[in-house]
Parts: C-alpha cells; sequence; structure tokens
C-alpha cells in the first residue's frame, strides 16, 4: 500500500516540500559516508557541490539541468586549472593571467543566457584547483574530485529517490489555473456586481502560477517530454485565457444599458455556463491524467447580432458595449478549444497512473466545483 503511494505522482506534488527536504539529508548522509569511508581529502567540497545542485529544484528536470551545467563547468574549469599547473610556466605571473583569461572568456560566452550557471562553475572549479598558487597537483585533483562527486551524488538521489517530474508540476499547474479560470467565469456569469476580493484573488493565483510554469521550461525539456514550442503555446493559450476572462470581469457592468440588453439575449447565459463547465472538465482530465476528450461549442453569435447592433441607451446613443462583450465570450471559447486540441495532441499528457490513483485523492468527484456552485445558488433560492 506505501509503495504505490510513494509511486504517485499527486502525492509527490502535494509533498513536494517535505519531499524535497528528505532528498537533500538524503544526499548529504551519502556523501558523508562515501568521505568518511574513503577518508576522502577536501571533502569539505564534496558536501558543498550535494546541496548546491540540488538547492532548490525539488523536480528531476531542474537537477538534471543544473546538474549538467555544472559538470561541464567543473570539468573546463578544473581542465583549464590543472593545465596551468601542469604547463612549466617560464614565468609565474602567467597562471594567475591566464586563469583570469579563462573566467573572462567564460563569463563574457555565457553571459545572459541559460548556461550562466556552466560559466560561475568554471570560475569557482578554476580557483579551488589553482588555489593561492602554489601549484600543488595532488591538491588539485582532490578539489575536482570532491565537486564531481558531490554533483553526481546530487543527481542520482534526485533521479532515484521518489523523483518528482517537472512535467507532472506542470500538469497539475496547469490544471490549477483552469480550474480557477472557470470559476472565475462561472462567478461572473452569475453575478449581480464587480468581481469580491476572492475572484481578485483567484486572478492573482493564476497569473503566479502562469510565472512558475515559465520558470519550468528548461527543466521539463530536460525531461525530454514536452518540446519548448508546446510549451511556449501552453503558457500562451492560458495567458491569453486569464487577460480575456479579466476584461470579462471589469468592463460587463459599466453599462446598465448595455447589461440590460446583454442580459435580454435568450440563451447566452446557457452557452456561457456550459463554456465554464468545459474548461472545469479541461481541469479534471488534465488533473487526473485521462486522454483530453473535451467539446467546445463556439459561441453563435449571429443569433444575437440584432439586438447586440441594435442597442441603444435611453438617450439614444448607439450601445457598442453587446458586442464587444459577445466577442470576448467567443474570443475565449475559441482559446479554450484551441488550448483542448493542443492538450489533446500531446502524447505523453495521459498517464495510467494518476488514472489508476485519481480516486485515492478524491479527484474523480466534482471536477471543476461549478456543478456544487450551481446546486448551491439553486438552494439558495
Amino acid at each position: 500500500m506505501i509503495l504505490p503511494r510513494l509511486r504517485d505522482p499527486y502525492f509527490n506534488y502535494q509533498h513536494r516540500r517535505k519531499l524535497h527536504v528528505l532528498r537533500i539529508v538524503m544526499a548529504l548522509c551519502i556523501t558523508f559516508s562515501i568521505i568518511e569511508f574513503f577518508a576522502v581529502q577536501h571533502s569539505g567540497w564534496a558536501l558543498v557541490s550535494t546541496i548546491m545542485v540540488m538547492g532548490n529544484l525539488p523536480h528531476i528536470g531542474g537537477v538534471l539541468d543544473k546538474g549538467r551545467q555544472r559538470l561541464l563547468g567543473t570539468l573546463l574549469g578544473a581542465g583549464w586549472g590543472l593545465l596551468l599547473i601542469l604547463l612549466p610556466l617560464p614565468w609565474p605571473p602567467l597562471a594567475p593571467l591566464a586563469a583570469l583569461a579563462g573566467i573572462a572568456v567564460a563569463t563574457w560566452l555565457t553571459f545572459s543566457n541559460r548556461h550562466g550557471y556552466s560559466g560561475l562553475m568554471f570560475a569557482i572549479s578554476l580557483l579551488l584547483v589553482i588555489g593561492d598558487g602554489t601549484r600543488e597537483l595532488d591538491i588539485a585533483l582532490w578539489r575536482a574530485f570532491d565537486v564531481l562527486l558531490g554533483t553526481l551524488v546530487g543527481i542520482t538521489v534526485t533521479l532515484l529517490v521518489l523523483p518528482q517530474k517537472a512535467t507532472d508540476m506542470l500538469r497539475f499547474m496547469l490544471a490549477d489555473n483552469l480550474d480557477g479560470m472557470a470559476r472565475l467565469y462561472h462567478v461572473h456569469t452569475s453575478a449581480t456586481a464587480a468581481p469580491d476580493i476572492d475572484a481578485r484573488e483567484t486572478l492573482k493565483a493564476t497569473s503566479s502560477l502562469l510565472v512558475k510554469q515559465r520558470g519550468l521550461v528548461d527543466a521539463i525539456h530536460r525531461e525530454r517530454r514536452l518540446s519548448r514550442q508546446e510549451l511556449d503555446d501552453l503558457i500562451s493559450l492560458q495567458r491569453r485565457m486569464l487577460s480575456t476572462i479579466e476584461l470579462l470581469l471589469e468592463t460587463h457592468w459599466t453599462s446598465r444599458d448595455g447589461h440590460d440588453r446583454i442580459d435580454a439575449m435568450a440563451g447566452l447565459r446557457e452557452e456561457q455556463h456550459t463554456l465554464a463547465r468545459g474548461i472545469g472538465t479541461l481541469a479534471f482530465q488534465v488533473r487526473t491524467g485521462q486522454p483530453i476528450d473535451v467539446t467546445i461549442t463556439p459561441f453563435e453569435l449571429q443569433r444575437h447580432a440584432e439586438q447586440a447592433g441594435n442597442g441603444r441607451s435611453a438617450d439614444g446613443r448607439m450601445l457598442f458595449s453587446p458586442s464587444g462583450y459577445l466577442w470576448l465570450n467567443r474570443e475565449l471559447a475559441r482559446l479554450t478549444a484551441d488550448l483542448a486540441r493542443r492538450l489533446g495532441g500531446l502524447e505523453r499528457l495521459p498517464s495510467r497512473r494518476l488514472r489508476r490513483r485519481a480516486p485515492h485523492h478524491g479527484l474523480t468527484e466534482n471536477p471543476s466545483g461549478i456543478a456544487a456552485a450551481a446546486k448551491q445558488r439553486r438552494n439558495g433560492r
């Protein structure tokens, strides 16, 4: 019973902080045991490397990316340092000058790009190897070995001990975002006042999750499950959906005449509630690892065209807000359908393990919360 739970992506996501602490403590214990058992010299650098490569990255992709950069920077930096120690330089100041030149080149090449950590590790490893300029080969080799040892232990523990995948983190963040947008849109189509504090908090939380998803792109790419283009498309569609919902929340009640005109459009509310349920169902299928099978019905605006186009205020002025409001709803439906289509085209999105474990987390009940909200509203009437 315990083993399936520990292999459950949703369980690992819910308890990712505790599991990350466990992995770091375990990695440090393993590194300490190795350096004590084999009496490794200058062993402090092995422990430092272990904690640095794992750091605040609880997922495999992040540690793999950071570990790869650390290994590359360490090997190149240590190699350059060893070369400076072994070469019979005719003038002693040439060694520090060559070290500075190497650091300058590495910094230049990795400036403002995703390989900046490799440049940093090149400089650190080089300075560790050449030390204070005494050019002792054995010390240089031990220091380089310690850095490599700590890095490899950190990567191994991350891969083998209750691994947390960045791809799964994206899945659950995406599902949470869709749930939040479904609730916001449903509240908007049911409320009679401006957005309340809860709606604003939901908007803030959803925006924050979008930023976190953007930070996972490199890690997910390192896990070889989704391409950068696919990730960019998913994040872009979420951002545009959220912007559209925010416009609906902020502009719906600016004109009472326009609102009355919109409220009189037969069938519009049913279309909106259907779309809200569709977004919630999409969130449910993403979260539980099911194949994406959601049909988003496009908004039929033609039947509302006359009411929207001929709307006038009490003083006889043309009302443009109904047409703009209908367009925003149609755009939200279009974006949702596009997101569902793209998610349905991702072969690695469905997860048999998640589907099997979903009932244990109550994920098979009330997928979006929209039905419960509607029932509660009917009971309150």
